[in-house]
């Protein structure tokens, strides 16, 4: 058990030297359900959900069967994105599950350098394809591995990587509490888009959950960007989310969350709004899960995804 953590940490060391804040691919960051954005992104220790896969491979072992997970995004101006994930959990050793993922950035108008309109449009979009492996080193601390091949195209330029996430999640003996560490994106460009070399965002997370005894209450934290270049050490730590779950009754759920990185980095200084603040709700039926989140990176940018979870 202790060579896999120490395995992790390394890995950890070894892939700040490799961060970059500003890359092409940080779209690799935000393949979240809607779920999981309801609640923040603070999702790295959440059980039995296949979408959590993004965030850590290791949580596929808690999987109970065989899930199918699907998210649309409707972003700002003509951006759409979506993901699909899905567990297969009757191997004799482990658990496999295989993850996509999509943007497209609709149609641009040609210029020239002096801002000149051109004939036709363009298009950009993104693509990444992964393949993910849990096991257990014991009969409460799991382990995860994602290997993924990422495309990214704009216009005529086109660029390829390859990258691997990592993880481990540890249930507490309680039996409400859990705790959750993943390596994202540590990776490298295979092909150039255009004559630049870009480097991957790698994220590094670490999480909590627990839920409140007596109350259908699940409690989320988590830290996130800790790989991020900053200006001291603490900083690193303002990149924090949490999230709340409660069931409201047998078959309904809401949620919300709270990012402060997209609360003080990301969102405009003159028009936070509700920056940073999530909601969302769930309806839990026998064999299909349905899930709606409303976030918002600024006053003028709302995101919503709508989520639908299958059990076969």
């Amino acid at each position: 058990m202790i060579k896999y953590i120490k395995l992790l940490f390394a890995l950890v060391a070894f892939s700040i030297s490799l961060n970059a804040t500003e890359t092409p691919f940080s779209f690799l960051r935000y393949n979240s359900s809607a779920r999981a954005s309801a609640l923040a992104g603070a999702f790295v220790t959440m059980k039995n959900d296949p979408s959590a896969v993004f965030y850590n491979p290791a949580t596929i072992y808690t999987v109970d069967e065989k899930f199918l997970s699907t998210t649309f995004l409707k972003h700002v101006l003509d951006i759409n994105s979506g993901n699909v994930s899905y567990v297969y959990n009757k191997l004799e050793n482990g658990v496999v599950a295989a993850n996509i993922a999509y943007t497209n950035y609709g149609s641009f108008v040609r210029r020239d350098i002096n801002g000149n309109v051109l004939p036709g449009e363009f298009s950009g979009s993104n693509l990444s394809l992964g393949v993910t492996y849990a096991n257990e080193l014991d009969s409460t601390f799991y382990y995860g591995v994602t290997g993924k091949v990422i495309y990214l195209k704009l216009e005529e330029q086109s660029s390829m990587a390859l990258a691997v996430d990592a993880g481990l999640f540890y249930k507490l003996k309680d039996g409400r509490t859990n705790l959750g560490v993943s390596v994202l994106n540590v990776g490298t460009q295979v092909s150039k888009l255009g004559n630049v070399s870009d480097k991957l965002p790698l994220d590094i997370r670490l999480g909590i959950n627990h839920r409140l005894r007596g109350l259908p209450l699940l409690v989320n934290f988590n830290f996130h960007h800790l790989g991020d270049n900053s200006g001291n050490f603490f900083e690193k730590f303002k990149s924090f989310s949490m999230g709340g779950e409660v069931y409201l009754g047998k078959f309904l759920m809401a949620r919300v969350g709270y990012d402060n990185n997209i609360r003080t980095n990301i969102s405009p200084e003159t028009s936070k709004g509700l920056s940073g603040i999530s909601l969302g709700a769930g309806i839990k039926m026998k064999d299909i899960n349905l899930d709606y989140s409303f976030s918002q990176y600024g006053a003028s940018a709302i995101l919503h995804r709508i989520s639908a979870n299958l059990d076969f």
